[in-house]
Formats: structure tokens, sequence, C-alpha cells
């Protein structure tokens, strides 16, 4: 199948890698976009891991205001070079995070952050819960494992769905964009203030 520029560039405006890994891509894929998109997601899966250890000492601190002035967001993003830092493909991933973290209310960034007492207490309040269900003692361990995941994809950023595209993580965003930028980058930290509390 011939590989037309229109559908390179479809291509390209939907994922936002670059013009040849599209390309290529696509008549990996026999020219399904679907298929292309699942493997260009899949590469830049494996460019972000290869890239994990690099060092991140530069970045932005970006921000989002809610309408309304009464939700605001202060996100830290680290990246390996000021050149990445400059780009708008790098400030628009950075306000996407701080938008996301404005409507999701995420507690931490990583699973790590979370604190081992607050683990320990939906732990045990999910035993109980699954005991007052009558549930056999041989599947309450399952039971509880499967809503402490729940609780970890509601409560941790890069475990929660993106607010842009349900269909992926806040991480898998990450990743793509670490694919598609060459940079390794972290979400480091961030503060969410609204009004009164």
């Amino acid at each position: 199948m011939e590989i037309t520029a229109k559908m390179v560039k479809e291509l390209r405006d939907k994922t936002g890698a670059g013009m040849m890994d599209c390309k290529k891509a696509l008549g990996e894929a026999g020219g399904d976009i679907d298929k292309a998109t699942s493997l260009l997601r899949e590469k830049g899966i494996a460019k972000a891991s290869s890239k994990a250890g690099r060092t991140t000492s530069e970045g932005i601190v970006a921000s989002y205001i809610h309408p309304g002035d009464k939700l605001g967001v202060l996100v830290e993003v680290n990246c390996e070079t000021d050149f990445v830092a400059r780009t708008d493909p790098f400030k628009v991933f950075c306000r996407d995070i701080a938008m996301h973290i404005a409507a999701s209310a995420p507690a931490c960034v990583t699973r790590e952050e979370v604190s081992r007492d607050m683990v320990e207490n939906e732990r045990t309040i999910y035993r109980k819960q699954a005991e007052n269900e009558g549930k056999p003692a041989n599947v309450v361990d399952k039971i509880v494992d499967g809503r402490l995941e729940k609780f970890y994809a509601e409560t941790v950023l890069l475990e929660q769905p993106f607010v842009k595209d349900t269909d992926k993580t806040v991480e898998e965003y990450l990743k793509e964009t670490i694919g598609s930028l060459g940079e390794n980058i972290i979400i480091k930290r961030f503060a969410r203030f609204r009004l009164g509390e």
C-alpha cells in the first residue's frame, strides 16, 4: 500500500511524532492509522524507558488558574536541556499537566510518595468492607489488592486517566512526550490551591 503525505500528516497531527517515524509506522501497519498510532505509542514508551536514567536539571514551573479564579495549580516539570524547556510542545505538556491536576486533584506524583500509614489505613478499610460483604476468606486479599490498585489510580497523578484523553494515563502521556521530544522528563512536584481550603 502506498503511504501518502495526507496519511503521514494525519498520523503526525494525532500523535505529535516526527514525519519519518510516522511514515515508517504507517509502512509497518500497512497504512492502518490506528495500528500505526499503537506502534508509535509502543516505541515512545520504549524510547522513554531508555532515557529514564538521564539527569533532568532544567525545566519550568507551569501554572493554571481555573476560570473564576478560585482554583489554581503550580507544577514543576524538569527536562534535560534549557532548549527543550523553551519549546512549545514542552510548555503545552506542562500546562496540560497543571490543568489535569486542577481537574483531578491527585494527592502525589508517584505511588512511592503515598505514606505507608495511608496505604495501611486503606488496606484495613477494604479488608473490613470485604468481610462485611460476606466474601470468603480466601478471596479477601485479592479484593483488597484490587481496591488498593483503584485507590492508587484515583490518588496518584501518574496513574490517573489523563483528563484530555481518558484512554491513556498521565504516565502514558508523559512517556509519549518523552518519546517525541527525545529527552527525559520528570514531573517533580505540584501544589494545588482552592480558595477557602
